[in-house]
């Protein structure tokens, strides 16, 4: 069976879901009950399962997160949100130094199943700290699960994946898609969390995203298509783990990848896969690993973002350059 739906239904489709399936299932964060989120994505779950399963917060990041942690240890289930992506730093202590790290610490005795919802990227026209892809943090630290959904399908069934894992998830939302549709199959067996999917199938030069950028980076296949030259579009959808097998095999068959992230360049996840690709495939390789990315800059005014997120020019400029190797 399957709806029609928004990225921000199927979020909040799949949290439903997940409250209904566990009772140890509850939702924790700032203007998410009465107002059902600044986004809308918990609307009408505090009425339908009460303000004790879906509370809201008050305005402090580590507290909210530090609570959660509090009661996963003692069975729940907690999902928080983060406002906004900016406003994950006050919590990033608590997240880093004690639920990442709980697992090691006790010897697998103990887990945190834990999600930290993360609305991220850029593209709404916000205002400082409203517009951040602070991924690379957490992708760099042990003990947490970091995952990307790209589209309402992943988005329903990720975040129901994610709430039923016993390691915390920093689950990534990309917010400038959360209004866009697509077709989400309530029935059909998912991917499994940590699996990248090959979007779009090609031959000559692999393109790697995740998030925001997946509709971009297939918009530039097609684009480059039209020209004759075929592009694979891989959806990483796990950011911690990654999927190196898909990765690899894909760069195998094409001898070229290009990875694309709104996130800065310097540190930012895009080194990672270009070093995996560079010691995995070495022999495959018939162009260095290129990057598309963020500017090294903070963010900047809304007036200029256009110019500072990737898109189909930069993305199919750097397709040219690896394919003129």
């Amino acid at each position: 069976m399957s709806e029609t739906m928004t990225m921000a239904k199927a979020l909040n489709a799949g949290l439903r879901r997940a409250l209904e399936a566990d009772p140890k299932v509850l939702l924790a964060g700032e203007d998410i009950g009465q107002l059902g989120g600044v986004f809308r994505i918990t609307e009408h779950l505090q009425r339908d399962f009460g303000p004790e399963r879906v509370v809201d917060s008050p305005l402090a990041e580590s507290g909210i997160v530090g609570t959660a942690l509090g009661m996963a240890l003692r069975g729940y289930r907690p999902v928080v949100e983060i406002q906004f992506d900016g406003f994950v730093y006050p919590a990033f202590d608590q997240i880093v130094s004690q639920v990442s790290r709980m697992r090691f610490r006790s010897m697998g005795r103990l887990s945190v199943p834990m999600v930290i919802r993360i609305p991220s990227g850029g593209g709404i026209g916000a205002i400082e700290h409203h517009s951040e892809s602070p991924e690379a943090y957490f992708a760099h630290t042990p003990g947490l699960v970091v995952v990307a959904p790209s589209t309402p399908l992943d988005a329903y069934w990720m975040i129901q994946q994610a709430v039923a894992s016993d390691d915390p998830v920093i689950f990534f939302e990309p917010k400038r898609r959360y209004h866009e549709k697509g077709e989400v199959d309530l029935t059909a067996p998912p991917l499994p969390l940590d699996a990248a999917r090959v979007v779009l199938e090609g031959s000559d030069v692999t393109l790697i995203t995740y998030g925001p950028m997946v509709k971009t980076c297939v918009e530039a296949a097609l684009a480059a298509s039209a020209e004759g030259r075929s592009v694979e579009v891989i959806d990483l959808r796990s950011l911690s783990p990654l999927d190196d097998a898909t990765l690899r095999a894909s760069v195998e068959k094409t001898g070229r990848a290009v990875v694309v992230h709104e996130a800065v360049r310097s540190g930012g996840l895009g080194g990672e896969i270009a070093g995996r690709l560079q010691e995995d495939c070495f022999y495959s390789l018939e162009a260095p690993v290129l990057r598309v990315t963020g500017y090294d800059m903070p963010y900047p005014p809304s007036r200029v973002e256009k110019n500072y997120l990737p898109d189909l020019d930069r993305i199919l400029d750097a397709v040219d350059r690896s394919l003129a190797h």
